[in-house]
């Protein structure tokens, strides 16, 4: 049943693509392998150009390390984001599809705003998950890396529906066993739009000018980008009619609703 949900940041790769091309972004870094969707197509797009692509996955599929061996302009680093983020340096966009949950999506988008300033690199930054089921509630792949203050109570075997705050136990969308969802939606610190716009929050108060674009449609997308870069004008042109854009968040909620009707029908064959 995986195959009737799309669900890879691979789906937006015209607009991300796109982005890149007109960032003349060439050094990449990605969190969270996807070797057979977006890293091939990342890859492709570093190999055109000279460049090259940092994975980032602390645990990606068996088949990621063939794939890597005929990829030499790919290098993978085997470990969690906040650790791996600090020892990169030169790196022009960053995509973010890795542990979806306020903590980690916070702190991985403060570790590359270091990195950015730093290197004095325009900050350029696609995320994925940012609306729903996670964009307001916290997804663990591994709670043992969240820090007691920040994880949220979570369960592995309830599911969610849209417009419940509270878990489904064994039923809804769920990870069955791959992650833990947290028990309530929303609230501070919750989720990974709440991350960003927290991000976001910290940095227009301080006077920066930051642009970012939510893409519905596959979850969400969001770009969160630099107004000062010397392509940022070009590249608000590019996504401005894909923000909040109506008729693709009608699109994604009969998606979603279809999906979680195959679920529902799922779990009533197998009580």
């Amino acid at each position: 049943m995986p195959d009737l949900l799309i669900h890879s940041m691979a789906e937006f790769a015209d607009i991300i693509l796109g982005a890149l091309d007109l960032a003349e972004a060439t050094t990449l870094a990605e969190i969270g392998a996807e070797y057979g969707g977006m890293s091939a197509l990342l890859a492709d797009h570093v190999a055109a150009r000279g460049g090259t692509l940092v994975s980032i996955d602390p645990a990606p599929k068996p088949e990621f390390a063939d794939w890597l061996a005929e990829r030499p302009q790919v290098t993978h680093l085997p470990l969690p984001s906040l650790e791996a983020i600090p020892t990169l340096a030169g790196i022009d966009a960053w995509l973010i599809d890795g542990d979806h949950n306020w903590y980690t999506v916070y702190h991985e988008l403060r570790a590359i705003d270091a990195i950015a300033k730093r290197d004095g690199k325009p900050l350029l930054t696609f995320l994925h998950d940012i609306h729903w089921p996670v964009g307001r509630r916290d997804m663990y792949y591994a709670p043992d890396r969240i820090p007691a203050e920040f994880l949220h109570e979570h369960s592995y075997e309830g599911g969610t529906v849209p417009h419940e705050p509270f878990l489904r136990r064994n039923r809804g969308f769920r990870g069955m066993g791959h992650y833990a969802l947290a028990l309530h939606e929303g609230g501070p610190r919750n989720g990974v739009l709440t991350a960003v716009e927290d991000f976001l929050a910290e940095e227009l108060e301080a006077g920066r000018e930051l642009g970012f674009c939510e893409v519905p449609g596959v979850f969400g997308l969001g770009i969160l980008f630099a107004f000062d870069a010397p392509w940022s004008a070009a590249l608000a042109d590019l996504v401005v009619p894909w923000h909040q854009n109506k008729l693709l968040q009608s699109l994604e909620a009969n998606r979603l609703a279809n999906y979680l009707k195959v679920i529902e029908y799922q779990d009533r064959g197998a009580a």
